[in-house]
């Protein structure tokens, strides 16, 4: 199965994960919502939405920037919207965008901790309720969320139990969804790196160069990502998986993973989530 003129909704899609998936997809043909806060150069983050767009059109897609933060209910809904008045429908919704601070409790402000759970939990939520009446008219409808596998393991939770929870609600949508909107043929899946992500978060909060050295690219994310939307999504078994990229690629066939290495003799750092 192809992407060619299937609609994508893609939270973040701006840079990092998102932005790789969205060009994947525009390779096929395909059309790309890019939802993210950022329509400014900013000082410390690569692209903004208008940068993306034009990377996926260069790709052979077409793209529709909008600028939206997650937690506001109307410009969600405005956004998918103006998606449909667009591209006349929604095929696929990426829940991608996600907010990080990993400490204790005691060095967690609460305002960090609204954060997480207004963009990770909260905004997921609000993406899917605004698309699914969209998606529930889809030829192949997907949901995808860039989102742990549940484990109540108390590793997980004891150094930074916000952030665990918040990431933890995305996964509690894939749960859910996924069997109450199994009857409407709609997928609904999580997908998670094995090893560290080489995005903003890696190079800003989680240890700089190094990390970034130790990490695979997001293009990874990208074609795991890929193989997962193209599966006939009526298909029992294609919906409530929590998808780990490279299992995903090795089921498919890929053994040699070198080339998603940003540095090929660099010893990999795992994922967090992940025995």
């Amino acid at each position: 199965m192809s992407l060619r003129g299937k609609t994508l909704f893609i939270t973040g899609a701006s840079r990092g994960i998102g932005h790789a998936i969205g060009l994947r997809a525009a390779r096929d043909g395909a059309n790309i919502a890019i939802v993210a806060k950022t329509k400014e150069p900013h000082p410390k983050l690569p692209g903004t939405i208008y940068t993306a767009a034009e990377d996926m059109e260069r790709a052979g897609g077409r793209a529709l920037p909008l600028a939206v933060d997650i937690r506001d209910e109307a410009a969600v809904l405005d956004a998918v919207k103006r998606t449909v008045e667009t591209f006349g429908g929604i095929d696929i919704l990426v829940n991608n965008a996600s907010a990080i601070w990993l400490a204790g409790t005691l060095e967690t402000p609460i305002k960090r901790f609204d954060l997480m759970h207004q963009i990770n939990t909260r905004g997921t939520f609000l993406c899917s309720q605004a698309c699914i009446p969209y998606l529930k008219k889809a030829e192949n409808p997907h949901i995808l969320n860039i989102a742990p596998p549940l484990s109540m393991k108390a590793k997980w939770f004891a150094n930074h139990v916000a952030y665990t929870i918040a990431k933890y609600g995305m996964s509690m949508c894939v749960l859910g969804m996924a069997e109450e909107f199994r009857k409407d043929g709609i997928a609904v899946n999580a997908l998670w790196p094995k090893t560290a992500i080489a995005t903003a978060a890696i190079q800003n909060l989680l240890g700089g160069e190094e990390a970034m050295r130790r990490s695979r690219s997001p293009e990874i994310m990208a074609d795991a990502a890929y193989l997962i939307l193209t599966k006939p999504s009526r298909d029992p078994a294609n919906t409530g998986n929590f998808y780990i990229d490279e299992d995903v690629l090795r089921e498919n066939g890929v053994s040699d993973f070198s080339k998603y290495a940003l540095d090929p003799t660099a010893e990999l750092i795992p994922d967090l989530f992940l025995d």
